[in-house]
């Protein structure tokens, strides 16, 4: 089977698909060089997140290995992650940066 999704970092707890998929299709991505699969609940349009497990409502998306903000409401595995369930959280980026 094809990869039709992308692992950024293997602490992400969503995926990156590079191509439409329809619901009750596999999402096939890498991880550790070994495929992985989870069966897609809903359509998930290219380019666009869906999530690996589920998100509890307030939970973090991450992708990168970096939070990409929080879930309006609960999300779960298989699902589309998307500007519609997911909002930005202001972050201390000076707190976060490595002192040299």
């Amino acid at each position: 089977m094809n990869v039709n999704a992308l692992l950024m970092d293997e602490r992400d707890n969503v995926v990156t698909c590079v191509a439409d998929v329809p619901k009750g299709a596999q999402v096939v991505y890498k991880k550790r060089g070994e495929l992985c699969r989870l069966t897609a609940e809903e359509d998930i349009p290219y380019c666009h997140k869906i999530a690996l497990t589920a998100i509890p409502k307030g939970g973090e998306v991450i992708k990168y290995g970096e939070s990409l903000g929080q879930t309006s409401e609960d999300i779960p595995a298989g699902h589309w992650v998307s500007h519609n369930n997911l909002f930005s959280v202001p972050r201390d980026y000076d707190s976060e940066m490595v002192k040299l």
